[in-house]
């Protein structure tokens, strides 16, 4: 086990409009998978997106002394943006290229190797998920950063993209996943963050906060953190947020408790914010 995280955050604050999502949080991510849970607008996407710099933080420092190597971070949004025409496999080679990789070997990790020849637009809304995983951790990047990679899965794909996921994280490579998928967190995560209102309510290995919170597990540990009453209203187990943009584009914070993909495998984009920040949302 390295001496030092993988990486870290140092009281980061982040604000939309004046308005904190993210307040003062401070985390060091160990090699293992780490789990993010907390209702809807919580911050979580947010969290993910400063992590991997996808997002300024406001204040604060966020360090990467263990992400390393000719890829250091693997990164999947809430959506990914991989471009129509081309193949699952074609996708992949452009990205495995650049950090020489296995494209084929990555499709079948995921499970998608009998969809190498299909276009991306032809893919159900949950297989192109897991293409976004697969494209996540080419190149064996040290910090691997997952927001909801079981949305919009079956239940036999949920259980397939969280194992992908962990048999990822080892001794040297942190793996940090958002999810309402409370069943897999139990199964698959080392340690687990619950966010509240934008700060850290808890954090720590799983079994430990278990213990001291006489939770069974961890969908009893998150009411018992959040409140019953926040839990019921704020939060699904199954259902994953919906996109949070940074405010730098968009300038609004969207983590909107979105669906997830429909029946027929697309994604709504016409869910309306359940955080609104005033002067900032309207916009």
């Amino acid at each position: 086990m390295p001496d030092e995280p993988v990486a870290s955050l140092s009281d980061v604050t982040r604000t939309y409009g004046g308005v904190p999502v993210l307040e003062s949080v401070s985390l060091a991510v160990d090699p293992g998978l780490t789990a993010v849970v907390g209702p809807n607008g919580s911050g979580k996407s947010t969290l993910l997106r400063v992590l991997v710099g996808a997002t300024e933080p406001t204040a604060g420092e966020v360090d990467l002394p263990g992400a390393t190597g000719p890829k250091p971070i693997g990164y999947l949004p809430q959506r990914v943006p991989f471009r129509d025409g081309f193949t699952a496999r074609e996708t992949l080679a452009f990205y495995a290229r650049l950090v020489d990789d296995d494209p084929d070997a990555a499709l079948d990790r995921i499970g998608l190797g009998d969809a190498g020849e299909r276009r991306v637009e032809a893919l159900s809304g949950g297989m192109r998920r897991l293409l976004g995983i697969a494209q996540a951790v080419l190149g064996d990047p040290s910090l691997v950063v997952l927001d909801e990679p079981a949305s919009g899965l079956d239940p036999g794909m949920r259980e397939r993209a969280f194992r992908a996921a962990a048999e990822r994280a080892d001794g040297d490579t942190a793996v940090v996943v958002s999810s309402h998928a409370l069943d897999l967190v139990d199964d698959h995560a080392d340690r687990i963050v619950i966010l509240r209102r934008g700060e850290v309510a808890a954090a720590g290995p799983l079994d430990r906060l278990l213990d001291e919170h006489g939770a069974a597990d961890a969908k009893e540990l998150y009411r018992v953190v959040v409140g019953e009453a926040a839990a019921l209203a704020g939060d699904d187990t199954e259902a994953p947020d919906g996109d949070e943009s940074d405010g730098e584009d968009k300038g609004s914070e969207d983590e909107d408790g979105d669906g997830g993909d429909s029946d027929d495998g697309s994604e709504s984009d016409d869910d309306e914010p359940a955080v609104h920040v005033t002067g900032v949302s309207d916009r």
